[in-house]
Parts: C-alpha cells; sequence; structure tokens
C-alpha cells in the first residue's frame, strides 16, 4: 500500500461554462478543509474545453497538461462543452468535440478504466419521475453502484464520414471488459448492504447479447468472471428492458456493468432517480489514478448566472478524497470526505439552502450560497 503524505497534487481541470464555477466551490472547500484535517493540498489548475480551444485555435488545453494530470495524485474535472458563433459545440480540426483531451483523453491515458456512477435517493430529495411513481420509494429504496466501461466502446475515436455515410466502430474487447465486470463484483463484494429490496449481493450484466456481437462477448466475460464471486448473485438484462426497470424497480439493483455507451445514457437515466444531474457524480477510476466530476455538462446558458447546483461537484470532491484516502492509508482524508458527503445529506435533509433544480424558483438558494453552507457544515463536523 501506498503511504499517507502531508501535501496532495490535486489537478483542477475547470473547463466550460457552469464546470469552473463549481470547479471554484470544490477548490475554496479543499482550501478551507485541509487545515482542519492537518494535510495540503497543492491545487494545479488546468484550463481547457471549447472556450480554450476558441481562443488558442489548435488545442483544448495547454502544452503539458497531460503529463500534469499523470502527476497528479487525483484530478477534478468540472464539465467541458461550449458553443461556437453559429450557436453549435465546438469542435476541433479532428472532428472531436473540443474538450476531447481532457476527458475521454484522460480515461484513455490514465487508465480510467471504470467510470463507477452512485445513484442513491437522499432523504430530503425528490426524485424526478411524475403521475403515479411520484411517492413510491423512500430514501434508502434508491441505492446502487452503475459501472460503466470507459475506454472503448462506440466511444474509441473509430470512424468517419464517407460521402453519405457516417460511422462509428464500436470496440468491445476481452481485456477491457474483464477489468470492468472484475470491477463491478469487488465493488458490490465491498458495499456493506446489498440491493435494497432483499439486502442480496447482486451484480447485473447490461448488454444487447440477442443483436450485437460486443455484447456476446461482454455477456461472455461476465459469466466467465462471475465464477471467481460464487457469493454474488448474476443477473443479465437486455439494454431496452433494463431501461424500463431501472425507472420502475430500483429497488431490486445492487450493482450493474455495462458497455460506454450503454452506461453513458442509462447512468444519465439513472440521475432521474436521485434527484436530476445536480446529484449525480462520476468516479473514472483505475489501477493508478483517477478522475472524478460532476455529470451535469457545461451548460453554458447556466453560466455566470449562479444557478447552477454545486453539490454534485462537492459530492464528487468527497469521493476523490475517499478514494485517495483508501489508496494512501490516510484516515485524514476518509474523515474528510465522510464530513463532506455528511454536510450534504444534512443540508438536504433540512430542506434548505438548495438550488432552484431541487426546491423550485420560489425556494431556490444561489448556487454560492448553498456551496457555502455545505463548506461550512463540513468544517462543522470536523471541529
Amino acid at each position: 500500500m501506498l503511504t499517507a503524505k502531508p501535501s496532495y497534487h490535486v489537478v483542477l481541470l475547470p473547463g466550460d461554462g457552469i464546470g469552473v464555477e463549481v470547479t471554484a466551490d470544490a477548490r475554496a472547500l479543499l482550501e478551507a478543509l485541509g487545515p482542519r484535517l492537518g494535510v495540503g493540498f497543492a491545487l494545479d489548475e488546468i484550463p481547457c474545453g471549447g472556450l480554450y480551444y476558441q481562443q488558442h485555435g489548435r488545442r483544448d488545453w495547454p502544452e503539458g497538461a497531460e503529463q500534469r494530470c499523470h502527476d497528479a495524485d487525483v484530478v477534478l474535472l468540472g464539465a467541458v462543452g461550449w458553443n461556437g458563433p453559429d450557436g453549435q459545440p465546438v469542435t476541433m480540426s479532428n472532428g472531436k468535440m473540443a474538450g476531447w483531451s481532457p476527458v475521454i483523453g484522460n480515461r484513455v491515458r490514465l487508465g480510467l478504466y471504470a467510470n463507477v456512477r452512485p445513484i442513491r435517493l437522499l432523504k430530503g430529495i425528490k426524485h424526478g419521475l411524475s403521475g403515479r411513481f411520484a411517492q413510491v420509494w423512500e430514501p434508502g429504496m434508491v441505492d446502487m453502484i452503475m459501472v460503466r466501461e470507459n475506454t472503448e466502446g462506440l466511444y474509441s475515436g473509430i470512424g468517419g464520414v464517407a460521402g453519405d455515410a457516417a460511422i462509428d466502430t464500436r470496440v468491445i474487447t476481452r481485456g477491457a471488459s474483464r477489468r470492468v465486470i472484475r470491477k463491478a463484483f469487488e465493488l458490490s463484494r465491498g458495499r456493506g448492504t446489498g440491493a435494497p429490496i432483499d439486502g442480496k449481493k447482486r451484480v447485473t450484466c447490461v448488454v444487447k447479447h440477442n443483436v450485437l456481437h460486443g455484447c456476446k462477448l461482454f455477456a461472455e466475460v461476465f459469466h466467465e468472471v462471475g465464477k471467481d464471486f460464487p457469493d454474488i448473485e448474476k443477473d443479465v438484462a437486455i439494454v431496452d428492458s433494463f431501461a424500463m426497470f431501472l425507472l420502475t424497480r430500483p429497488e431490486h439493483y445492487d450493482v450493474v456493468v455495462t458497455t460506454n455507451m450503454f452506461g453513458d445514457i442509462l447512468t444519465d437515466l439513472g440521475s432521474v432517480l436521485q434527484g436530476g444531474m445536480g446529484m449525480a457524480v462520476g468516479c473514472n477510476v483505475g489501477d493508478d489514478h483517477a478522475m472524478f466530476e460532476p455529470i451535469h455538462g457545461s451548460a453554458p446558458p447556466l453560466a455566470g448566472r449562479d444557478l447552477a447546483n454545486p453539490l454534485a461537484m462537492l459530492l464528487a470532491t468527497a469521493e476523490a478524497l475517499l478514494w485517495l484516502g483508501r489508496r494512501r492509508g490516510d484516515e485524514r482524508l476518509i474523515k474528510g470526505g465522510r464530513a463532506i458527503d455528511d454536510a450534504v445529506a444534512a443540508i438536504i435533509a433540512r430542506g434548505k439552502p438548495l438550488t432552484t433544480d431541487l426546491v423550485g424558483a420560489e425556494r431556490g438558494a444561489p448556487r454560492s450560497v448553498v456551496a457555502a453552507a455545505v463548506r461550512d457544515e463540513a468544517l462543522a463536523r470536523l471541529a
């Protein structure tokens, strides 16, 4: 095991739009917690994204940024994506989105093969479903982890446009499938409880193996890896059916594992169960590196208006401290991560201050007020 350090190198990638704002909230939180925890945070901020590309022309982040991310103890990403003068998303000369380097690039270069997204409904939050499902789930009945393969699939970057045809090549390999599926089983085994409905440790593999060759391979590897975990129940679901079950019986799920594009779509859908994307965290983890982010995107229309929900970014900061603390055997960081989690839960349970997306325009508080409240609550819990 690696040992604790007096100070940790944290790279901040603010990106675009509200990503800049919520990353500033994460910075302020770390700067406040460090002295209370007795630990230093060397914060290294790197500009990146669509606006950076517009301003600099050739790259979506500075020369040397790749190495700075590689050398960091952990990376925090805000959000990327910006619109050009024509109102369309800014893309680079190679056709990729401006922001590819810090997002997809980091995932591939740093070996962040598992995108781990906790989906948990906290007491005091209303989920986003309406009608007859509006009061179905009590807090605790939505508590799962979705694990998405993070380095290949339709995001492999292979393809292009030829005349009237556009081709995106979906790459599914045995090796990448094996390591992310094993991660899912390990997460299930390590959780304190299983699925809310019955307490069983269960891993659900989501595929379209009745049609797609890549999914047939993914399901095959799932069964192979599952033999090493006889204590965990195995479940296979076809993606279109799973999308329905996710919203109608979420209490059945413990840990879910799937391929890249399916996981991207399903985890955004799953955010509805936890109060929306303002509550949703993405943990990009590998064996030696990790990058944590809110999944809400850059939301250019909200930028500069103090309306964004900072909670996903602050919860991502908590996940970063917990991951780094466990990796380094540093109880100070684990204590800090738990203090942030508890602070967010306490403020939500009280019902204020919360942003407009959670409580409506009449009761909604500015982003900066909510972020300061979480910071103060976390510091109080460390007093």
